[in-house]
């Protein structure tokens, strides 16, 4: 029972009984519109208990998507009105921003308080506990609030723009994209070269052999794929993260740039692989297809920034084949990074480096810490890190802010000559 149900019938018997005790009818008709209030009341008090959950359309978006979370009633023929409020958590904005939906129940319906969602940030991201109160007709009865354990979004990093025109530096596959230093058959023109035993007829160039008077035949350049590593650092997390329409920290850059990637390279039939250093320690092996991309997009959703307890240099071992691209994203601002990027290029394999250090980035101040000697410490700090970008590039490791489309083409046009070149790799 409500509690103006209550009130009413009170007001209604304390009328009744002083209309009989002072002789007073006047005081009956005043209690009197009360006294038919409670008894609609009562009349409309449910026989069952209603049953409602909640639900949302989609539980996998990209950041800046929405859904909608529909609430579910059950025998709720008896009931007139269903209120739904929604707690509220960061990264993920509703609609209305408030997070209250009060509607008149349709019995015919039954999806009713619907919630837009929309998440602005990629992660796991639980929704806010709901508290949902449903009354029957008159206000008479209340159900509620009722707490409704709230959902949970896979939140996969923005599809940033990204595309390259570029080659890669060594590819050793046959079916990507890429134009190989090899002949083969490919769709690429090569050259024109007199026939030989063997060659496939469709590849005689007859405006030529009748010119000359011997066949001729054109070859083509082999389609090759791509090995590709994204090699991601989740040791700290530099920034403030405002979601998908404000600043962004070091990790979102190096989780958006590693997406776009991912779906570029594999879009071209590259393979592509992943390995995180620090937060979850992701290790994907390099593949290709949807599939694979959809993989690594669930994978960088559960990142987290996080230092390994027993973690070192010597130990780290990527496992990676001759010829793969190694692409580090990362703010450069731990000794660890630095160290396995120099030991990759010591190898003799192509790594570039994408810096996703956020521009004009202010220090954290510990609590109790003296802002000046923390700006300091920070400006020491970043010039340690100039001198690491410095040795990276004088050993030939290109190091490039990340800034969407056509950040590796140039980049990678230059690993891709100094690649064909004879080169000394230390053993």
């Amino acid at each position: 029972m409500s509690a103006a149900l209550s009130r009413a019938l009170s007001l209604a018997g304390i009328g009744l009984a002083s209309a009989v005790l002072f002789g007073e009818p006047a005081l009956m008709v005043m209690t009197a519109p009360f006294l038919v209030f409670g008894a609609l009341g009562l009349l409309g008090r449910p026989s069952v208990v209603p049953r409602f959950d909640s639900r949302l359309d989609h539980s996998v978006l990209h950041e800046g998507q929405g859904t909608r979370s529909r609430l579910t009633l059950e025998d709720a023929t008896e009931l007139e009105s269903v209120t739904r409020v929604v707690a509220g958590v960061p990264y993920v904005a509703v609609r209305p921003a408030s997070g209250m939906v009060a509607r008149r129940v349709d019995p015919d319906e039954r999806e009713l308080a619907v919630l837009e969602v929309s998440p602005r940030r990629w992660g796991r991201r639980p929704l806010g506990n709901e508290h949902v109160m449903v009354t029957s007709a008159w206000a008479g009865f209340r159900l509620g609030p009722v707490e409704v354990v709230g959902g949970q979004l896979e939140v996969l990093p923005v599809r940033a723009p990204f595309d390259s025109r570029a080659e890669a530096p060594q590819p050793i596959g046959l079916v990507g994209a890429h134009r190989s230093r090899r002949l083969g058959d490919g769709s690429e023109f090569a050259a024109i070269r007199p026939f030989h035993a063997g060659d496939r007829l469709r590849r005689i160039n007859w405006r030529v052999s009748l010119r000359t008077g011997d066949l001729h035949v054109v070859t083509a350049r082999g389609e090759e794929d791509a090995g590709v590593l994204l090699l991601l650092d989740a040791l700290a997390d530099h920034g403030i993260s405002r979601g998908v329409d404000g600043s962004a920290s070091s990790l979102d850059v190096s989780v958006r740039a590693a997406a776009a990637l991912a779906e570029h390279y594999v879009r071209t039939g590259d393979r592509v692989g992943l390995r995180v250093v620090g937060g979850t320690g992701a290790s994907i092996t390099a593949a290709a297809g949807r599939g694979h991309l959809r993989r690594i997009q669930s994978r960088l959703a559960q990142l987290y920034a996080a230092e390994p307890r027993v973690l070192s240099s010597e130990r780290f071992q990527l496992g990676v084949a001759p010829g793969t691209v190694v692409i580090v994203l990362s703010p450069m601002l731990t000794d660890l990074m630095g160290t396995i990027t120099g030991m990759l290029v010591r190898r003799g394999l192509p790594v570039l480096v994408i810096d996703t250090l956020p521009g004009e980035l202010a220090p954290s101040v510990i609590e109790g810490t003296d802002p000046v000697i923390a700006d300091l410490a920070w400006r020491m700090r970043l010039l340690e890190r100039e001198e690491v970008l410095a040795r990276l590039s004088s050993m030939g490791c290109p190091v490039v802010p990340w800034s969407g489309p056509g950040t590796l083409d140039d980049v990678m046009r230059r690993l891709a000559r100094r690649s064909q070149l004879p080169q000394v790799r230390a053993r």
